[in-house]
């Protein structure tokens, strides 16, 4: 019998959700390593750095709203 192995392919609606949890703080390791076996670094940075501009735009919107 042979094991399927898992696809390689990088996929960025995966990467935005393991970085989404990854965010929020609560992800399980093997969840983690799972997804990790199927990201880029890449992708991980690329998805970091947008998250941390939204965050900071939703931010900055929420400061400007309340005052």
């Amino acid at each position: 019998m042979s094991e399927q192995q898992p696809s390689r392919k990088p996929s960025l609606l995966r990467t935005i959700k393991a970085m989404a949890w990854a965010f929020l703080g609560v992800r399980k390791g093997s969840e983690w390593r799972s997804d990790s076996a199927q990201m880029t670094p890449l992708l991980v940075v690329s998805v970091g750095l947008v998250a941390i501009f939204v965050f900071v735009l939703l931010l900055i919107g929420i400061v400007n709203w309340v005052v």
